[in-house]
């Protein structure tokens, strides 16, 4: 008993004696200007009082506490402190100078200064972290970058303030009489630095209320926004039909309930609208099953994919009666009893890194396969393309002419709108004349090549404000960059990627012509065969992924440009030909629209066959000719770039192309256009 209350009452003192310092510390220009030029006390007491209080300090924080058995970290700062205070009182004890005593400010300044100063070249700043002590919540958020950025900058305005009051310390110290440095060191220097505090403040609440809140489908909680925020809406943005974050939280714990009741792992999930694929998509996240995204719902595919003890969740119907062997989703979710307010209010996690998703390649040679996919390369992904356009989102509302089903749309089309708290349509622009409805405000619009080509052909202005554009899932044609944003008013800004890949590069024709610019987190060169060789975050594969597009870097950088498939030449006769380039000779003729052209073969031989859609001015040309003709005269157009031995032997000429909700078009369906016509 009597140690323990021996040591409380030097707990006790210690705790006095660190405030009297601090204390004497702050009004430690005052109080040295009172003494010496009010009380006119001696030089020598003044220094002595100094030096006995820095020493008594020293001891207090260096003492032990009262477990014996342990000590108290020793801490820098008040080491520092007293030592100051101590160098001080000696020096002018012993040359009975006051400069010495004054001179405590500027080395206050310099401590300061080197503390401030030193962790702009050893991140973070201190600045940072004392913000992240301050609020445990920005380590590990996806605006961590931006805070980080920022506090880095106000740690540069604060090493400007220690030069500048270091500066004019000196000054009064050597040339200003005992009052002017009492009056500065002792006030004017505190209100300045009590105003940088307030003007930092009020800078501070404006860039925190323009900073990118961002919040991942990994990473979200019932607070995350408002309840009244508007995630979705029908139509256009003013129709007054919308779907909220309430409704967000309330619809997941409906569809929570009814997976949990079922004790399948994998499920099947194909659904076109976008608010109920989100919700039903996070709901199956959360309760840690395996998701697989499917665009074809054709019977035989279906049965393909879908194994015994496997959930199939659609929106889908078919001849008005529910797909045999599926849950309809309007049912589970408007039919469901109203959940309580604990369940709407429970966000079970979800492990970025556990997630299992599984997205279908395109087939376009051969049987579609599933690509098992994670939420942290996704978010990853739309970690990017935030840090490059964020505030593009934010400032417009979102619509899609992609299938949420496939990569592209999923990122950008439920994704993105969703950690960004972009209102996003609820179904998807299905014809150009849609368009012209989005009058009522600016739109983000998510297309494909192919969709752009069909509305630039039908239209030619539409009536939107400050739009702008992605795509992917091919390359736009110069013509076609040219046209859009004559009817768009945009460019579009296209994205390189592939369901393996997610985004590798991105350009914007108006300003890059035909070259590419790699994301900023991926490594590319160029591999042994011509073709693309890709290291990034989105890849799993630690070696990176190979890819079939060939191509030649510019000398820029890791700028490049894509000079077609390695997969599209093939061997005519011995000889090595791109189908690609063909598809372009063709293209130049200035006669025709769009072309497919594929490697066909039969019993003695493997030879070239063209799809082609003639333009408005192929088709005044040859209007009333008949086809062997037509075919003679791309024969001879290509006999100016190519042998005759590679030319296509057969011919099609069609209204339109097969194509998929992508835009891609399938070999398959190409090929199947050339079965039981023996004519070319």
């Amino acid at each position: 008993m009597p140690l323990q209350r021996s040591g409380r009452k030097e707990s006790v003192l210690s705790r006095f004696l660190r405030i009297l310092f601090y204390a004497v510390a702050a009004v430690y220009p005052v109080l040295v200007f009172s003494m010496l030029v009010v009380f006119k006390l001696p030089v020598r007491i003044l220094s002595l009082c100094i030096m006995i209080l820095a020493a008594a300090f020293f001891l207090s924080a260096t003492a032990k506490t009262g477990n014996s058995d342990k000590k108290s970290a020793l801490s820098w700062r008040p080491l520092v402190s007293s030592a100051l205070f101590l160098a001080a009182g000696l020096f002018c004890f012993i040359t009975q100078r006051t400069i010495f005593l004054k001179l405590y400010s500027v080395a206050i300044s310099l401590i300061f200064l080197v503390a401030f100063g030193s962790t702009l070249f050893s991140a973070p700043s201190i600045i940072f972290r004392f913000a992240t002590l301050m609020d445990r919540t920005i380590r590990g958020s996806s605006w961590e970058k931006q805070v980080e950025r920022y506090c880095f900058k106000v740690t540069i305005v604060w090493c400007c303030y220690f030069i500048l009051n270091g500066c004019v310390s000196i000054w009064t110290a050597f040339f200003a009489s005992d009052r002017v440095w009492s009056i500065y060191n002792g006030g004017i220097s505190y209100v300045l630095m009590g105003l940088l505090f307030a003007v930092e403040f009020i800078v501070r609440k404006k860039v925190d209320g323009k900073m990118i809140k961002t919040y991942p489908v990994s990473r979200f909680n019932a607070e995350s926004r408002k309840d009244s925020h508007i995630l979705c809406y029908d139509e256009r943005y003013s129709s007054g039909s919308y779907k909220t974050w309430k409704d967000f939280l309330c619809d997941t714990a409906k569809a929570r309930k009814y997976i949990s009741a079922k004790s399948a792992e994998e499920w099947i999930l194909h659904c076109e609208d976008y608010w109920y694929f989100l919700v039903v998509f996070i709901a199956l996240l959360q309760c840690g099953k395996k998701v697989f995204l499917t665009q074809n719902i054709a019977e035989s595919f279906i049965a393909e994919i879908k194994k015994e003890g496997t959930e199939f969740l659609t929106d889908q119907k078919k001849n008005n009666e529910v797909i045999e062997g599926s849950a309809f989703i309007p049912d589970l979710i408007e039919n469901a009893a109203e959940p309580s307010e604990e369940e709407i209010r429970t966000v079970p996690a979800i492990n970025p890194e556990d997630s299992n998703i599984f997205m279908y390649t395109s087939g376009s040679t051969g049987t579609p396969k599933a690509v098992p996919q994670r939420m942290k390369e996704f978010e990853e992904d739309n970690a990017f393309i935030i840090s490059k356009w964020g505030q593009e989102f934010l400032s417009r509302r979102l619509v899609t002419t992609v299938s949420q089903h496939h990569i592209y749309g999923f990122l950008f089309g439920i994704c993105l709108p969703f950690t960004l708290g972009v209102p996003f349509r609820r179904t998807r622009i299905e014809f150009p004349e849609d368009f012209e409805k989005l009058t009522d405000d600016k739109y983000i619009i998510i297309a494909t090549p192919a969709f752009l080509k069909r509305t630039v052909e039908s239209k030619e202005k539409l009536p939107l404000d400050d739009t702008w554009i992605f795509t992917s899932g091919g390359a736009v044609s110069p013509e076609l960059a040219v046209l859009t944003e004559k009817v768009f008013g945009f460019c579009p800004l296209e994205v390189y990627g592939s369901t393996e890949t997610s985004g590798i590069a991105y350009r914007q024709q108006a300003k890059d012509g035909s070259v590419w610019t790699p994301f900023d987190n991926a490594k590319v060169w160029k591999g042994d065969d011509g073709c693309l060789r890709i290291i990034s975050p989105y890849i799993k594969n630690p070696d990176g992924f190979a890819t079939a597009d060939l191509v030649e870097f510019t000398g820029e950088g890791q700028k490049f440009l894509l000079k077609g498939r390695s997969d599209s030449i093939v061997k005519i006769e011995e000889k090595r030909i791109s189908m690609t380039e063909v598809e372009n000779r063709i293209l130049e003729s200035g006669l025709v629209a769009d072309v497919k052209v594929i490697a066909l073969s039969n019993d003695v031989r493997q030879f070239l066959a063209a799809a082609v859609v003639l333009n408005a001015e192929g088709k005044k040309k040859f209007e009333g000719t008949e086809k062997y003709l037509i075919n003679r005269y791309f024969h001879d157009w290509l006999m100016k770039f190519f042998e005759n031995v590679v030319l296509p032997k057969k011919w099609r000429f069609v209204d339109a192309l097969p194509v998929d909700v992508q835009g891609k078009k399938h070999r398959n369906e190409i090929a199947a256009m050339f079965e039981n016509q023996q004519d070319a």
